[in-house]
């Protein structure tokens, strides 16, 4: 069995022809949170991944084999819950509260500007559907986000560090007085709103 040990982000610092021709291997989160797994490329050859503790594989991500050789990783379709907000009675607004509610309980997340996605939960699928929110079973890649402290890694594969900027030696107040507790325009989106919430779609 041959060996990998190094990891190169979205493949950076490579010449796109390398990464073009490298082998591939498809793997779903499961796997690709762990720091150390076995596989097999595309190629039929089995290799094991032995990365630094914390380490996750991102789909784009790049393996380099004891050899050599280059190795592209794959996210695999898995079962997911995506997650949307009802455009007849609701807002986009409404998926930040479920991130905050799923973030609450822990939840690994994947954010994207129209939609959530979390791992099949029938307990989370209810409360989320008792928001008014469209809960759908789909067969597609996941990554969720990384951890906020010591830089995370997002779904471009970048990582973030949190600098602790000092804005051109300003002193920021942000507390501002601003009541956090209100939907837009002071709505609370629920049961009693007034609202018919009998879509016409399987939430």
């Amino acid at each position: 069995m041959l060996t990998a040990n190094k990891l190169m982000p979205q493949g950076r610092g490579l010449a796109p022809v390398l990464v073009k021709r490298a082998a591939t291997i498809e793997l779903d989160w499961d796997v690709r949170q762990k720091s150390r797994f076995d596989t097999t490329d595309s190629e039929g050859r089995r290799i094991g991944v032995f990365l630094p503790r914390g380490t996750a594989v991102r789909g784009g991500d790049i393996l380099v084999v004891e050899d050599g050789s280059l190795v592209r990783v794959i996210a695999a379709p898995q079962t997911v819950l995506r997650i949307t907000h009802c455009t007849a009675h609701g807002t986009p607004f409404d998926l930040v509260r479920a991130a905050y509610h799923l973030g609450n309980r822990h939840v690994p997340i994947e954010l994207q500007p129209d939609h959530l996605k979390i791992e099949p939960d029938h307990v989370l699928a209810d409360m989320l559907r008792a928001m008014h929110l469209i809960v759908n079973e789909v067969q597609e890649s996941f990554e969720p986000e990384g951890g906020a402290y010591g830089g995370h890694v997002t779904n471009d594969g970048h990582s973030h560090h949190h600098h602790g900027h000092a804005h051109g030696g300003h002193d920021h107040d942000h507390a501002h007085d601003h009541d956090h507790g209100k939907a837009q325009g002071g709505h609370v989106h629920g049961p009693g709103c007034g609202h018919d919430h009998d879509h016409g779609h399987s939430h």
